[in-house]
């Protein structure tokens, strides 16, 4: 069994750049359409300590959570662009808070069906889960640090994350055909699809900033890489510093959760500034990078003796997403949203930013990047949001 930091460090690092190169290379994309990389950069890991390869009770994992997740959140924060997401008008971001609220009720409602089952335990599970249909993975790794949820219970949701989703994602699709119908039923004021045309006009994409990244020379990528890294660190250290000096509420918020909590704070007020051009340079490849990297280390603790139980929580996960689903078409009823904002705005919320502009774009071409803005806003307040909710679950838990 290795037990040596450095080399633990090491093979996780291998696992997670091996999973991002096979699954970007062209001949190999179409096995990662349904288990994406991200699933297998946690699989692999806990396999290899499941098999004891590699020490699953080593001290270095923890470390690495609570060293490295805050400066990730930091680089992948640094891009929000806010003042793009208000310009979206209030019917876009009603939907989109609709199906966060959704989650929120549906999330708690749900557990406290199925608590019977799957024990009270899987509460923290439950509020990990609902951060990342509110925001995104990187929602979901945050609050289930900040909550301390046990590797136990996480792994399971991981499933759930995986494949509920996806198969959300493909009902969203399958349902464009019956968008004028549908429009027609609700009375939907089309001038809403016209609106937002003009307002997300102006707005950039991921993509061009990626693609600004990618032009640089390797060295020069590499060098920008580094010290944005520095950057983030830095103002990790920092968010641990003012969370070191704030109250630990019992039950409910640790140092750690304060931590997280500054630091999400911390990166939407540094994308005000002009830290945000750091997107230009890859801050967000560099931040997703970080956060995989705390990805492989959960995975490394969790053990597989604990899949068994995915079945019933994926049946848990459907149930509230379709409560989730409720919620938004009452409220596209009484605002008379199109079918296009109710299918982007929850693909925002359950699928995130990878998957929502397909949506979007599915429905209305040149609207996708609605679709990646509402992804964003769900970014910025799912860890929030997602903390609260937990706080519910365990309520009813308890």
């Amino acid at each position: 069994m290795i037990k040596n930091y450095y080399f633990l460090v090491l093979i996780l690092v291998c696992v997670e750049a091996a999973a991002l190169y096979i699954s970007s290379r062209p001949r190999f994309k179409r096995y990662f359409n349904f288990l994406p990389p991200v699933f297998w950069i946690y699989f692999i890991p806990m396999l290899l300590a499941s098999s004891g390869i590699i020490d699953a009770s080593s001290p270095i994992y923890q470390k690495i959570s609570i060293s490295v997740l805050p400066a990730s959140l930091i680089l992948l924060l640094l891009s929000s662009d806010i003042k793009g997401i208000m310009r979206l008008g209030r019917p876009a971001l009603m939907m989109m808070i609709s199906g966060s609220i959704g989650i929120m009720i549906g999330m708690p409602l749900v557990f406290s069906i199925f608590k019977h089952w799957v024990g009270p335990q899987m509460w923290s599970g439950f509020g990990a889960l609902s951060a990342s249909w509110i925001g995104g993975s990187a929602n979901m790794i945050a609050v289930k640090e900040a909550i301390g949820t046990p590797d136990a219970v996480f792994m399971p949701m991981v499933i759930v994350d995986t494949v509920v989703p996806y198969v959300w994602m493909g009902i969203l699709v399958a349902l464009v055909g019956l968008g004028p119908l549908f429009d027609k039923w609700n009375k939907a004021d089309r001038s809403i699809v016209e609106d937002l045309g003009v307002r997300v006009s102006g707005n950039k994409t991921e993509a061009s900033f990626t693609r600004a990244a990618t032009r640089a020379a390797p060295t020069m990528v590499a060098f920008k890489m580094v010290c944005m890294a520095i950057f983030a660190f830095i103002f990790g250290w920092i968010a641990q510093v003012i969370a070191g000096r704030l109250p630990e509420i019992k039950n409910m918020i640790s140092t750690y959760a304060w931590t997280i909590i500054v630091v999400t704070l911390l990166g939407g007020l540094l994308s005000f500034t002009k830290a945000r051009h750091f997107e230009k340079h890859g801050a967000s490849k560099a931040g997703y990078f970080l956060l995989y990297f705390v990805l492989t280390s959960i995975g490394a603790r969790a053990n597989i003796a604990h899949i068994d139980q995915a079945a019933l929580l994926i049946l848990a996960g459907f149930l509230v997403v379709i409560f989730h689903a409720f919620i938004m078409l009452l409220v596209a009823r009484i605002i008379r949203a199109p079918l296009f904002l109710v299918a982007t705005a929850s693909q925002a919320n359950v699928g995130g930013v990878a998957s929502a502009p397909v949506v979007a774009a599915v429905y209305e071409p040149h609207l996708a990047s609605v679709g990646l803005l509402l992804a964003v806003f769900g970014n910025i307040v799912g860890t929030y949001l997602g903390i609260i909710t937990a706080q519910i679950c365990y309520a009813v838990g308890h």
